[in-house]
């Protein structure tokens, strides 16, 4: 039976992934332009490999209910915190766990205050400006002496005034969609920082030899981000109790889950799946942090994770569903390219599909609860 539903959510997004990819090497090859070679399937795994990592991570938010809408300011923030980390003379490697790091914090900010905890995440980012304040001022152990006691003194207060207080994930990550971004342009004077080249910058470029050549190792490591995330969605006691989450809250409190916990789990994943795609960003930039960069990014992102079959409502979804609706987007930007069509045309055809998911979402439950009555 498992196998079976599990059929079922897929083979709606791989019919339209087949459907888009028949239809536009159609038509690509009547108009005389390269759609099917191997060169342009490659770009176009490439060009999934930044909105797909992010979405595998949303994946998890939404199925557990939730929504995401900093994920395109958070990769802009990750590539400009990964270039300056370089500039500072950090390590590769190192600046890219900062990235990582960078997004999985910001996802725990995200999800703390989801659950309540707002006086703490207020608590933290008191502290950092003190200590940020101060730094030039006095000694660096002073000012780290400072930030704490401020940051500690911040959510004494609140704990003791005010108590937990519970936000919409929809206004949460809307305010943090433009303070990550404003983070991202303060951080490089609103200008685009430009380190040495690294390692980092062949990531999404495909090597001469080896698997590298089939393709770039920023999508291998997507791939292996994605049955690794696949697994723990199916064995995993937290990824039974995200699907429960979603299914219903109320319910899922009653078994036993701890809620709260759940959540921020599931943004802290989210953010390290976004910090992880601003490296693969930074490399698609040829090296650089540009505060501009994914914008628009949550839109796709989100778009991705509900075409793949994921319902909003929660409870519902799949990272092969989510992989599948990236690559049907990326088929309908790149196909609408070797067509020469305007860009106006690949956003109302991507609106489209989206509308047209979330529709057969809305009648597939319907048709669930007319069953079920």
């Amino acid at each position: 039976m498992k196998r079976i539903r599990f059929n079922h959510a897929v083979m709606g997004p791989l019919i339209g992934l087949i459907f888009a990819w028949v239809l536009f090497a159609a038509a690509a090859s009547s108009s005389g332009k390269d759609f099917v070679g191997w060169g342009n399937q490659r770009l176009m795994l490439l060009q999934t490999t930044v909105v797909a990592t992010a979405a595998v991570g949303a994946t998890l938010v939404i199925i557990s209910g939730g929504i995401d809408l900093s994920v395109g300011s958070a990769i802009a923030l990750g590539t400009m915190v990964v270039a300056k980390l370089l500039t500072w003379g950090v390590p590769p490697l190192l600046a890219a766990v900062g990235g990582v790091g960078g997004g999985a914090l910001i996802g725990t900010a995200i999800g703390a205050m989801v659950v309540g905890h707002v006086g703490r995440v207020a608590g933290v980012l008191g502290g950092l400006a003190v200590v940020m304040g101060s730094w030039h001022v006095v000694s660096p152990a002073l000012a780290m002496m400072a930030g704490l006691l401020a940051g500690a003194i911040l959510i004494f207060v609140n704990e003791r005034l005010v108590g937990r207080i519970p936000l919409s994930p929809f206004i949460v990550t809307l305010g943090m969609w433009g303070a990550l971004r404003g983070l991202a342009k303060g951080l490089g004077d609103n200008q685009p920082i430009y380190p040495d080249q690294t390692i980092l910058t062949p990531l999404m470029q495909p090597a001469d030899t080896g698997l590298g050549s089939v393709l770039a190792p920023g999508a291998w490591l997507m791939l292996a981000l994605a049955a690794a995330m696949a697994a723990a969605l199916s064995t995993t006691r937290l990824g039974r109790h995200v699907f429960a989450l979603g299914s219903n809250e109320q319910t899922a409190r009653l078994c036993g889950v701890d809620v709260a916990y759940t959540k921020v789990m599931v943004y802290l994943v989210a953010g390290a799946c976004a910090g992880l795609a601003a490296v693969f960003q930074f490399s698609f930039l040829y090296g650089q942090g540009d505060p501009t960069t994914a914008e628009g990014y949550e839109l796709k992102v989100i778009a991705a994770v509900v075409i793949g079959g994921a319902s909003l409502s929660g409870g519902e979804g799949s990272i092969v569903g989510t992989l599948l609706g990236a690559l049907i987007m990326a088929v309908v930007d790149n196909g609408c390219t070797k067509l020469a069509l305007d860009n106006w045309v690949q956003e109302v055809v991507t609106g489209v599909i989206i509308v047209a998911a979330v529709a057969m979402d809305r009648l597939r439950h319907r048709q669930r609860t007319g069953s079920l009555s």
